[in-house]
């Protein structure tokens, strides 16, 4: 089984970056799509963007665009979530996941099957 872990997140005021990590612990990790997520405090989680094998393919909730890039680097098996002009309302637990079908890069259509323990963003305002 994968082992994801996030990490990066913090306190920060409002306009302030952030970027978080995703580290696997094993190198397959690099074969999979990935996505990061979120979950607010009484909400569901939410979807907020995905990353393909070689990084050649992004998708992005329309809320993220032109704010949050998705990055990945396989020799670290890591992948990157920056979180720029931050808001109030992007407080909430950042997760990432992964897909374990190899190379599979439909990033509207993943099926997550791997969670790291998430990592905790508060942009105060």
């Amino acid at each position: 089984q994968v082992q994801l872990v996030e990490s990066g997140g913090g306190l920060v005021q409002a306009g302030a970056s952030l970027r978080l990590s995703c580290e696997a612990s094993t190198p397959t990790f690099i074969r999979y799509p990935v996505g990061w997520f979120r979950q607010a405090p009484g909400k569901d989680r939410e979807f907020v963007a995905a990353i393909n094998f070689n990084s050649r393919s992004t998708y992005y909730a329309d809320s993220m665009k032109g704010r949050f890039t998705i990055s990945r680097d396989n020799i670290k098996n890591t992948v990157y979530l920056q979180m720029n002009s931050l808001k109030s309302e992007d407080t909430a637990v950042y997760y990432c996941a992964g897909d374990p079908r190899d190379y599979y890069s439909d990033l509207q259509r993943l099926v997550y099957t791997y969670w790291g323990q998430g990592t905790q963003v508060t942009v105060s305002s």
